[in-house]
């Protein structure tokens, strides 16, 4: 299957049917004067009368041992509509104990149950007809993600579930594929390496993309045998379990996948401290990120993945085609509310074009249509929670005391929810806050460079090393910047391209380890060395 680019299927989803059942800001800076800002004018969908979302909430218990059951403590937390800030239901909130219980059913299964035992082209037929079920009922998780994410309908119809059954096919067709060497050897040895599974995984994902990272995670632990203890993030909790109840529907045993929903300082705390889990894999700030993996070394040493934070820079060379730069740009860092960690959050645009660049990224911000995710042609809806909302605000703020340049948006969008403005500031220097920290959010930051040598340099001067985005018609340059960029992804004319053959991770404070792809398989698989002395051979 070809790549996917996940913002451009987006924009080719927005004729699709749609299926299923203040920050008071009135002027900009800049060095030396003040100027007015261009005010938010789009074909905005009103926010007044809010569609009633296609679905009901099924599954709000943890799911442990194949069984939907309630918190130890029988807490519960409140799940959101973003939209407009109403409780959506409540689910169980999740605590030691019943990290405890999840993994103790996730130990029994590996040690005892049939999972690991398994053909693994046993294996494979579950992940596939997994695969067969989330297509037939893409149109409940999408409306579920929707619901409780913010994220355009449409994107998650039409790009984010696809992509979710084609994640766990593609591992599926690995499972049987698994396999060690046979290694030679100084002397009458016979050497062959086996590759097992690692055992009890924990994995911990995002709200950003809760489903995209479900099958990030689940299906290279599953195809590889282990079995799994996830938690879902607190502000998205429902998706998670719709997907692990299907997986269920699907042939998987009890226990071989559990769902425990919780907060990170408790459940998630739990699962990476825990003795009995052997593997950690995380998805989120690079500084929760720390704390994950400070637990996994003080309790069992226990292996771990990261994938962390980033600033991405995007660098737009003077030869570049100017309108496919300025779209790929916006859609760069616009795409999903900008609440994505390798978001193309600092855009540097050579000198000789900038103005043209700056013109054309601000009137395309200034069109981009914000409001109720579930309307069709909506591309961007609200933002995930109260306290993201404001942070986004406050760097918006920090963003014009600094004096770069306020071009448009910068205030809340609407009287309820947590809906921002499109927000593009230019004269963005490196050392101010909106272009070295990672705001999660629609805020485009637009610097200038002169050379390939200077924006390197800049470009690298980062704590984070998640991807990188160049655009130039020259393929000496493009080498240059490829091999130059410390990223873990770089794209090429190009950005957001994702697949499920293609890995991702990072370098430096952006994470640990890769994930998708072969490489995704890697951190769930040990290797074991076999070594049998050969009497006579005949041959070595």
């Amino acid at each position: 299957m070809a790549a996917r680019r996940v913002s451009s299927l987006l924009a080719r989803s927005l004729s699709a049917s749609s299926g299923c059942s203040s920050l008071l800001l009135s002027r900009g800076k800049s060095p030396g004067s003040r100027r007015s800002i261009n005010r938010f004018s789009t074909a905005a969908a009103d926010l007044e009368g809010l569609v009633t979302p296609p679905v009901q909430v099924c599954y709000t218990q943890h799911l442990i041992n194949g069984q939907f059951v309630d918190s130890a403590s029988g807490k519960t937390f409140p799940a959101y509509d973003p939209r407009n800030a109403e409780v959506i239901t409540h689910v169980a909130e999740g605590e030691a104990e019943d990290i405890d219980r999840a993994v103790a059913a996730a130990r029994k299964a590996f040690d005892e149950g049939p999972w690991p035992k398994m053909t693994p082209y046993e294996r494979c037929q579950i992940l596939l007809c997994f695969a067969d079920l989330v297509e037939k009922h893409s149109e409940e998780l999408a409306a579920l993600e929707t619901w409780n994410n913010g994220k355009p309908y449409e994107q998650a119809l039409h790009s984010e579930i696809p992509f979710l059954a084609r994640l766990f096919r593609y591992y599926a067709g690995w499972a049987d594929k698994i396999h060690g060497l046979t290694v030679p050897a100084d002397g009458n040895y016979h050497v062959q390496t086996l590759h097992e599974p690692i055992g009890v995984a924990g994995q911990i994902i995002p709200w950003n993309f809760p489903l995209p990272l479900f099958a990030w995670k689940v299906g290279p632990a599953l195809a590889c045998g282990n079995t799994v203890v996830l938690k879902s993030a607190e502000q998205t909790p429902l998706t998670a379990l719709y997907a692990a109840k299907l997986l269920h529907e699907a042939g998987l045993p009890p226990g071989v996948l559990n769902v425990v929903s919780g907060y990170g300082p408790t459940a998630g705390a739990a699962l990476a401290s825990h003795m009995n889990v052997d593997k950690i894999s995380f998805t989120g700030s690079t500084q929760t990120g720390k704390i994950v993996l400070e637990l996994a070394a003080r309790s069992n040493l226990k292996a771990v993945t990261l994938e962390l934070g980033g600033k991405s820079p995007f660098i737009i060379c003077e030869d570049a085609d100017i309108d496919e730069a300025v779209e790929a740009a916006h859609l760069a860092l616009f795409f999903n509310q900008g609440q994505c960690c390798c978001a193309g959050s600092r855009t540097y645009v050579h000198e000789r074009i900038y103005d043209e660049f700056l013109e054309k990224a601000k009137a395309r911000a200034m069109k981009r249509v914000v409001g109720d995710p579930f309307k069709k042609g909506v591309e961007q809806g609200p933002q995930i929670d109260v306290e993201q909302f404001q942070k986004i605000l406050r760097y918006i703020r920090l963003g014009v005391e600094s004096n770069a340049t306020l071009e448009c948006g910068g205030e809340r969008f609407g009287a309820k929810g947590f809906f921002i403005q499109p927000t593009v500031f230019s004269n963005v220097q490196d050392d101010m806050p909106i272009a070295q920290d990672e705001i999660f959010g629609p805020v485009q930051s637009i610097l200038k460079f002169k050379d390939l040598d200077e924006v390197i340099r800049r470009a690298n001067a980062t704590a984070y090393g998640l991807a990188a985005g160049v655009y130039t018609k020259n393929i000496d340059t493009a080498n240059t910047l490829t091999r130059a960029l410390r990223a873990g992804t770089v794209w090429i004319n190009c950005y957001d391209v994702f697949d499920a053959a293609i890995p991702f991770g990072g370098y430096k404070m952006s994470g640990i380890g890769r994930e998708k792809g072969i490489y995704g398989l890697h951190g769930y698989l040990q290797v074991k060395a076999v070594v049998t002395p050969l009497r006579n051979p005949a041959w070595l």
